[in-house]
């Protein structure tokens, strides 16, 4: 087995979203992606949303998986006015909660498995 040579990098994003403030965050999620295709950060696999309550069962999360088209690339994100705009306006509509963080950003790469 051995990591991948892709450039891309997968983002797992995690947020614990305020109970009060689903809807509007869903509305910024709505354009998160968008935006970061339109800027050509992202790679042109789809987004995958998902929502869940957290471990104690009785509070939104939501995660959103997708694509940086390098690591370069999500750098690059945090310089943007466009997306920084989306993701200051999230923060608030978090909540760190049993001792997790409001949101979390992991970055994996694949690994090759050889026969």
């Amino acid at each position: 087995m051995r990591l991948s040579e892709e450039l891309s990098e997968t983002v797992i994003c995690t947020f614990r979203v305020r109970p009060e403030a689903v809807d509007e965050f869903l509305s910024l999620l709505d354009g998160h992606w968008a935006t970061l295709n339109r800027l050509g950060l992202v790679t042109d696999t789809p987004e995958r949303l998902y929502v869940g309550l957290d471990h104690q069962g009785d509070e939104p999360v939501f995660v959103s998986i997708f694509e940086w088209v390098s690591g370069e690339a999500a750098v690059r994100a945090h310089d943007h006015p466009d997306v920084a705009d989306i993701w200051e306006a999230m923060r608030p509509l978090c909540e760190a909660r049993h001792g997790l963080p409001a949101m979390e950003f992991p970055h994996f790469k694949p690994l090759v498995v050889e026969a």
